[in-house]
């Protein structure tokens, strides 16, 4: 259960100089690099145009592909393997949140494979060799910046899925908190809970973990739960946006994870919904998670719901075990859907329960279940769907 394995290798540089180092640590691996970056909000806060001299300045030479979706799709993935393979480009620099650095690790991937890059999933072939990636992190949500895995989307079949491979870990990452000033207040509530939901995976887990592992989690959870409103007050306040973007890191570059064996619930279920609907991760994440938590509350997991309730939203820790953790629950859902502002339920955003069994089943994969903090065949998958669709 303790027995782990345990290498970080990204580099990162975190702080408001962040950007100074891309032009030198660009050209360490490639003198041509592909940039990656989504819908162009870079050009109008002026980090396009940092980046682009930093890495003239280095004599690297630039080929670009922009407007990568939020939900990344493997056409983009296609068209970036195309620009690299036909330009003999020898590293990748993405900008942006995790969507376009997910699309970008999977072009990395790409760029050395004879093969088209749906069947890193179709297949399951290894995301290994890949070209270096690096990336600069606009908002801090998904934690891509500092891990291997990658999820990208295929419209035609309806999938939502991830892979990833230590090859495509970001070499280098550029941190600075003051670019994520423009990130919109629902974007940041979306990515406070794409950060809470990260650690939540681990957190509950069936096979039990290291207490210290434990207690970091909870400072983390208590991190988001601290800054995130602040940061949607005030998306100036440097402290704030500092404190979630290393929190978005350390939520899933694995540190936390070590002795979590237990396979992630509430994303995969998650991902059905962005796969067929086209909805922030977030958003999705916060509606989900509270419903799952009380479809698998009782007597058996209860103690892990009275820890965080105990530990993180200060719940009276000589109330019993089982209401203490209802009251958890609560203060989950008061987080998500009052402090944060968050959609409450799926009827909210126009979801009913149309494709609820095809959702239901490919959530639960070709193993037709989810081995998480309980066992969820197909059938408990959809019924805690249907719980979204109710206040």
């Amino acid at each position: 259960m303790l027995d782990f394995t345990y290498s970080i290798p990204t580099k990162i540089h975190f702080g408001k100089d962040a950007l100074d180092f891309v032009g030198e640590e660009v050209k360490k691996y490639s003198s041509k690099v592909l940039l990656t970056y989504g819908g162009g909000s870079i050009k109008k806060n002026g980090v396009y145009d940092k980046v682009v001299k930093e890495l003239k300045e280095s004599g690297v030479e630039i080929f670009e592909l922009s407007g990568i979706e939020p939900n990344p799709r493997i056409d983009s993935v296609r068209k970036g393997v195309k620009i690299i393979k036909e330009n003999n480009i020898g590293a990748i620099l993405a900008v942006g949140g995790g969507s376009t650095i997910d699309a970008s690790k999977f072009m990395a991937a790409g760029a050395l494979a004879d093969f088209d890059p749906w069947e890193f999933i179709s297949k399951g072939k290894p995301m290994s060799p890949a070209i270096p990636l690096l990336s600069v992190l606009t908002m801090a949500a998904t934690g891509s910046e500092m891990d291997n895995g990658g999820v990208i989307t295929n419209p035609e079949t309806k999938e939502k899925l991830s892979s990833g491979h230590p090859d495509t870990k970001p070499k280098v990452s550029f941190l600075n908190p003051e670019i994520t000033y423009t990130v919109s207040k629902y974007q940041t509530a979306c990515g406070s809970s794409d950060i809470l939901s990260h650690i939540f995976e681990n957190y509950f887990n069936q096979y039990g973990s290291m207490y210290m592992l434990d207690r970091m989690m909870e400072s983390l959870m208590k991190t988001v739960i601290k800054y995130g409103p602040i940061a949607m007050k005030d998306p100036n306040n440097y402290e704030a946006r500092a404190n979630l973007m290393w929190a978005s890191s350390w939520a899933i570059n694995g540190f936390i994870s070590s002795s979590s064996k237990s396979q992630w619930t509430v994303h995969p279920i998650e991902h059905e919904l962005s796969a067929f609907y086209d909805i922030t991760h977030g958003l999705g994440l916060a509606i989900l998670t509270p419903r799952w938590m009380e479809y698998v509350l009782n007597e058996t997991t209860a103690h892990k719901f009275y820890d965080l309730g105990v530990n993180v939203f200060d719940i009276d820790k000589d109330l019993d075990q089982i209401e203490v953790a209802k009251k958890t629950i609560e203060k989950v859902k008061e987080f998500f859907f009052d402090t944060l502002g968050l959609d409450s339920n799926l009827k909210e955003i126009g979801i009913d329960d149309k494709y609820f069994d095809q959702m239901s089943k490919k959530a639960c994969g070709k193993k037709e279940k989810i081995d998480g903090f309980i066992e969820l065949s197909p059938a408990d998958v959809r019924k805690i769907y249907e719980m979204c669709l109710e206040d």
